[in-house]
This record gives C-alpha cells, sequence and structure tokens, in this order.
C-alpha cells in the first residue's frame, strides 16, 4: 500500500480522534470461480435426501431433485399424499408420466390412473399403456351395451355397507343435495331385501330399482308404515338409479363386474376419455370407481400404490364424492396408498360446494407441486396452501417444466427433467398427422433446450444480484 502524503495522514489522525476510527476501505479480493463457489452455499438447502425417484435439479443451486412419498413418510412427511396444480401447457402432464414411468421401476410399486383427457377416442395415457403391453379399462356407455366393461356397484367384493354408501353418493351427486330420512329409509330396505334373496348371482342396480318401485310389505312392517308410502318415498331415489340403467348411463354399472380385469398388473388405466368432462357423468363415475377399487386393490401386502386422478376437481368439488375419497385417503395411507390429485387451480375446489371436505383432503396432501398461474390466481394459492412470500411471487414468471414444490415446508424451484427414453411417450400429440410427428423429438428438445436457457440465465440474474450486494456489504470484489 502506497505511504499517505503527511496532510491526509493529519487530517485523518484528527478525524480518528473527534469521531473514532474510521472505517477502510477493502481492497478487491480475486479468486477463481470454484474457490468462491463458497459464497452461495446459504442458497444450497437441504434436500430430501436420495433415495427414491428424481424429478430433475432445483433451479438455484443444481442439486439434484429426488423425490418419493414411501421413502419420506413418517419423517419428513405426515401423509404421503400430493396436489398438482398449474395451468394447461406448463408441464403438469409430463411430470405425472415420468413420475409413473420411474416408479414402476421398483418392482413393489403399482399405479391406477383415472384418465379423463384424451384425443381420437383413446386416452392421454393410452400410449404409455401400450408400451407396457397393458390394455386401458375403457368406460364407454356406447362400448358397453356391446359388451364392454362393467364396474358392478352391487360387486361382493364390496362389504355391505360399502355398497349402501356408494349407492346414496351416487344418488347424492345426481340430485345435488342429501338424501331425506324417508328416501334414505326406501333406499336402505331395497338394498338389504334385494342381498338378503339374491345368492345365484351377483345383485345389480336393476334389482334395486325393481325393489324400490315394488316394495315388499315386510319392508313396510319393520317400520309400521303403508307400502304405498315406502314406495312413494323410493320414486325419486329409483329414477336416479334409472339412469344408470336405462338412461344416458346405461351399460356401464348395470351388470356383473366384468370378469378379467386384472388388479395385479403393474400399471392399471381407467379411461375415462368418453365421458363429458363438465357433465353429472364424471363424478359419479370417479366414485364408483374409488370405492370399488378401495374394495377389490387396496390390499395389506406390503405394496406401494399410487392412485393419480386427472381433472380431480370433480372429486374434491363433490361433498358426496369428496367424503368417500376422504375417507379412502384415511384408509390407504396406512396400506401404503399414496393419492395424486391434479387440477388446474385451486379456486376451482376451494371456492365450491365442497369447501369443508376439500380443505380436509388439501390438508392431507402434505406435497404441493405449483407450476405458472397468473398473479391473482398464485396470490390465492398461496394464501391457501401457507407458501412463502418469495414463491408466490416468483410462480407466474415460471417457464414451463419449472415449478415451486412444497413438501411439507421444504420449498424449492424445481426443474423437471426428462430423459431421451421418455420423449416420444411424454410429449405426446394425436391431433398430429403422420409426416408432423417425426417432428416431436425435434419439438421436444427444442423444449428442453428452451428450459436449459432458461435455468442458466436465472441462476446468472441470482449470482449477480447475490455478487452486488456482497460487494456493496463488504466494499470488496468478486472477480
Amino acid at each position: 500500500m502506497a505511504a499517505l502524503d503527511p496532510l491526509t495522514a493529519i487530517t485523518e489522525a484528527f478525524t480518528s480522534f473527534l469521531f473514532g476510527k474510521t472505517e477502510t476501505t477493502r481492497l478487491p479480493v480475486r479468486t477463481s470461480t470454484g474457490q468462491a463457489q463458497a459464497v452461495y452455499l446459504p442458497t444450497a438447502a437441504p434436500g430430501l435426501g436420495d433415495s427414491g425417484v428424481i424429478i430433475g435439479r432445483e433451479v438455484y443451486s443444481g442439486k439434484g431433485y429426488i423425490y418419493d412419498p414411501f421413502q419420506l413418510y413418517g419423517q419428513q412427511l405426515p401423509a404421503p399424499h400430493w396436489l398438482v396444480l398449474g395451468e394447461s401447457g406448463n408441464g403438469k402432464s409430463a411430470l405425472e408420466k415420468t413420475y409413473v414411468l420411474r416408479q414402476l421401476r421398483f418392482r413393489d410399486r403399482q399405479v391406477v390412473v383415472l384418465d379423463a383427457q384424451g384425443e381420437d377416442g383413446v386416452g392421454e395415457w393410452n400410449l404409455i399403456a401400450e408400451e407396457m403391453g397393458i390394455t386401458p379399462i375403457r368406460l364407454d356407455p356406447a362400448a358397453a351395451l356391446d359388451q364392454g366393461i362393467r364396474l358392478n356397484p352391487l360387486d361382493p367384493a364390496i362389504t355391505t355397507t360399502g355398497q349402501l354408501a356408494l349407492l346414496r353418493t351416487i344418488i347424492e351427486v345426481a340430485m345435488g343435495h342429501g338424501l331425506d330420512e324417508r328416501s334414505g329409509f326406501a333406499l336402505k330396505v331395497a338394498h338389504a331385501y334385494v342381498n338378503a334373496t339374491i345368492a345365484d348371482r351377483q345383485p345389480i342396480l336393476t334389482d334395486i330399482v325393481e325393489q324400490l318401485r315394488h316394495p315388499k310389505p315386510e319392508s313396510a312392517e319393520a317400520m309400521n308404515v303403508a307400502v304405498d308410502d315406502v314406495r312413494a318415498w323410493g320414486l325419486d331415489v329409483a329414477l336416479v338409479l334409472d339412469r344408470l340403467v336405462d338412461g344416458d348411463l346405461r351399460g356401464m354399472f348395470d351388470g356383473p363386474t366384468t370378469v378379467g380385469i386384472d388388479l395385479e398388473a403393474p400399471l392399471i388405466v381407467f379411461d375415462l376419455s368418453h365421458i363429458d368432462r363438465n357433465s353429472i357423468a364424471m363424478p359419479i363415475l370417479m366414485a364408483i370407481v374409488g370405492v370399488w377399487l378401495e374394495h377389490t386393490w387396496i390390499r395389506p401386502d406390503r405394496r406401494k400404490r399410487i392412485f393419480l386422478v386427472e381433472e380431480a376437481w370433480h372429486i374434491i368439488n363433490s361433498p358426496f364424492v369428496a367424503q368417500l375419497f376422504q375417507r379412502l385417503l384415511k384408509f390407504g395411507r396406512r396400506l401404503g396408498l399414496s393419492f395424486v390429485a391434479v387440477v388446474h387451480h385451486l379456486s376451482d375446489v376451494v371456492d365450491g360446494a365442497a369447501a369443508r371436505e376439500a380443505a380436509a383432503i388439501l390438508k392431507m396432501a402434505s406435497t404441493r407441486t405449483i407450476y405458472a398461474q397468473k398473479a391473482d390466481e398464485a396470490r390465492a394459492t398461496g394464501k391457501v396452501l401457507g407458501l412463502p412470500r418469495w414463491a408466490v411471487e416468483i410462480i407466474p414468471t415460471l417457464s414451463p417444466g419449472i415449478a415451486v414444490w412444497d413438501v411439507n415446508g421444504n420449498v424449492q424451484v424445481v426443474k423437471h427433467l426428462v430423459t431421451e427414453a421418455e420423449r416420444p411417450l411424454v410429449f405426446t400429440d394425436r391431433a398430429m398427422t403422420e409426416s408432423a410427428a417425426a417432428r416431436a423429438e425435434t419439438d421436444a428438445a427444442t423444449f428442453e433446450a428452451a428450459l436449459e436457457a432458461d435455468l442458466e440465465a436465472e441462476t446468472e440474474a441470482r449470482a449477480l444480484a447475490m455478487e452486488r450486494s456482497s460487494s456493496s456489504n463488504s466494499g470488496g470484489v468478486v472477480a
């Protein structure tokens, strides 16, 4: 350091005597990038461990991001259930598919998907099912009339209590309100009579409708009322169930369960793409599938199971269906079930008729993944889910493929990565012609390159901001 001239030395000595020693200016520090990386250690928050399924990498630290609800359950996760949010076109579908494909590499995993979206007559998961040699279970009223797939709500595999709860749910969803005591009584006695008198085959919905229309005297005697009263009480119930037997939903539920549905396959896909997603049929269908799976699929065999539901607002937004699934989630958690609900907007469920039931289901989802949303939706989502302010502010700026992950309070920004082998199965568009299909792989590569560029630019900007902050606080420069 050069010697100070006499006048400057005298001035500084006098200033120090009056005001105390002045702060010295540090010299710039010149070092390598490798040595200076310690400056950014605070941005590398603890991960979720190194056991499970790799999702991608953290945006700010660059570390690999590994998530597995079965590995984390009981330690870092109070529940293994998962909520995925975000507007279309931001990567939800790619995340779901790659997550399932990677989970299935473990021998003790099994997945059921309710596939509510599709094109050209097949569901969105059809390509993955074909790749794995699996035939989707396609529920279609038109096909059901021609020896198609049937699921029987009165299947003997479902307990008597479960059958009655399912029948009530179907009726309440269709009617839009709960059953009153008289209608509930008429349904209960009809169901009890059918189960008690039919032993040589599976009871079916037609049997319930017939008994509601023509109740037996002993049904009335149990409550000391007239048979005509019981018939009147059950009329509305009979009309609702008649829709499943002889109406626009006929064929899917009014017969014995189809023989040969393979519940041991690693992947089971229920293709609901032929059902109008905005009709009352969708929540009814999901309720029947959910209860049927609860009694036929979930077993204490130490197998880890994943139940993924697209368009899950059909479940969460109906009080009656939500109550069934709430019980399924509580019961399945003890037997190794992870429920994955995929919705576009949280407002679809929290502002609906089933706000209380939706809140209970959301509370059980200890993992929340949020893709890009508009600013007002992001603020509403952050308030409901209790996200930190910085996460709420970044959600509207997220690029496709990048999401905010909140795993029981461990919040990270994660870039989802897709392998070359997964791309043809994940980035699909059946609306393309055969000639355009060849461009799919190129489009996927371009998409990945764009994600990489966005990530690098965001990381560089954050590093520059931290560098400036460090320089202004210490008076030094990192070169």
